[in-house]
């Protein structure tokens, strides 16, 4: 039996409001969503989680409303922590740490957590998704670091290049046959931003 997971990384956020839990997304940002909503729509997705964060639950959130349902969220779904979040981390900070966060994994930053550790937590919530939801399809609002983490979990391939590619909003679908990795597609293509 086979199980759709939809990576939906969220949408274009300010970074000049909130903090890093409660800032939600930019004019752009909700307008991609109506397209990310469109997508969902024309794959069947009828089940919604998401990280805590408002801009990933701002993302999905209108495609769950279509189909009447509620966004489910998981604590660890959350992006890799960094030192604190009550700031939000600046973009040029954030990519002068990029290179030293993937290459050494296990390492973490000063009052953050490493990548590996991120790794594990979203992974495992995925795994129980997983199995809570099996031959479903399963759109999971996210981020971009912890996307890539989750992927690359399964297939090497998704690593710091793979991120940098990406775009905000993105939609990735991965196909299981219960927790074995078969298959992903990049959906955001189709969607004109």
């Amino acid at each position: 039996m086979k199980t759709y997971i939809y990576m939906v990384r969220h949408g274009e956020s300010p970074k000049t409001e909130g903090n890093e839990r409660t800032r939600g997304l930019t004019e752009k940002g909700l307008a991609d969503a109506v397209q990310v909503s469109n997508i969902l729509k024309a794959e069947g997705v009828q089940t919604f989680v998401s990280s805590p964060y408002t801009r990933a639950v701002l993302t999905i959130e209108g495609a769950a409303q279509d189909v009447g349902k509620k966004v489910l969220m998981y604590e660890d779904l959350k992006e890799r922590v960094f030192a604190s979040e009550e700031n939000i981390t600046p973009d040029h900070e954030l990519y002068s740490y990029l290179d030293r966060m993937f290459m050494e994994p296990e390492l973490p930053l000063p009052g953050d957590e490493s990548n590996a550790m991120c790794q594990k937590r979203s992974v495992a919530v995925l795994k129980e998704i997983l199995n809570t939801y099996p031959g479903q399809k399963i759109a999971i609002g996210t981020h971009g670091i912890v996307m890539t983490l989750m992927m690359g979990y399964f297939d090497d391939r998704y690593g710091l290049d793979f991120l940098l590619k990406t775009s905000k909003p993105d939609i990735y679908r991965m196909e299981f046959e219960g927790e074995r990795f078969i298959a992903a597609k990049r959906l955001m293509e189709e969607m004109a931003l």
